[in-house]
């Protein structure tokens, strides 16, 4: 049986007294699995995954990450999470080597792992030659793939991103879905956000579809699409969900 990674349970998350930005999902993610988590603009995929990796607080219902629960023990959640936002934040006065470092010594991996790595996924994404160039002369695709490096350096059992695909250049979006399958092969967990629903139909094993903050469709990718496109089946669960 395969271990289960993600446990999202009744989560809900209000930013206001009439604003309820997620409404009670719930929902699971297993080793193995890359879950893409599908909705419209302001459909709640971004709080739910700020919520998911401890960046956002929130009171009602509980997250889990491998048996641990995000509000009460999130250092060790964290310690097996990675997250990129889908605008990465990065220190534009470091080189690309000095922040893989800061990376690597914050989640403690050792000289001879954070080389290996290092050097492992700067080939794979065609980085090696500008590490030693500050970050702020960084293109946006290139300080994409710098924190797609940064985070994978301590191995997360679960790689949490928000439309990871947006700016990378085709080879370096293939390079990352090749690491997802990479991971998963591993036992580690990939839940991520999307518009790009080709992506999600071609790469994801589950989907979840969210509309206005309700979990409306989740599962196996097959039973969800049945004989239709992800397309198709997106738009007609958008339209029957309408207010």
């Amino acid at each position: 049986m395969q271990d289960k990674i993600l446990e999202i349970s009744h989560f809900s998350k209000s930013y206001s007294a009439t604003k309820r930005a997620v409404d009670d999902l719930s929902l699971d993610v297993y080793a193995g699995d890359i879950y893409g988590f599908i909705g419209q603009n302001g459909a709640g995929k971004t709080t739910t995954l700020r919520a998911v990796t401890g960046v956002m607080d929130f009171s009602e219902g509980d997250i889990f990450i491998c048996g641990k629960s995000v509000r009460r023990d999130p250092v060790a959640c964290k310690s097996v999470t990675a997250y990129i936002p889908d605008n990465p934040d990065l220190y534009e006065f470091l080189t690309g080597i000095q922040y893989l470092n800061f990376m690597a010594d914050v989640y403690g991996v050792s000289d001879a792992d954070r080389k290996s790595r290092i050097g492992k996924y700067a080939d794979m994404f065609r980085i090696g030659g500008d590490l030693g160039s500050l970050i702020g002369a960084y293109s946006h695709g290139m300080k994409q793939k710098l924190a797609v490096i940064g985070a994978l350096l301590h191995e997360p059992k679960l790689f949490v991103l928000d439309e990871p695909f947006v700016g990378l250049d085709p080879e370096a979006a293939f390079k990352l879905k090749q690491v997802f399958k990479e991971m998963c092969g591993q036992g580690a967990a990939i839940f991520f956000s999307t518009h790009v629903l080709d992506v999600a139909e071609k790469l994801c094993n589950k989907i979840a579809i969210i509309k206005g903050g309700r979990l409306v469709a989740s599962g196996n990718i097959d039973d969800v699409r049945g004989d239709e496109s992800l397309e198709s089946v997106f738009l007609e669960v958008v339209e029957q969900n309408e207010g």
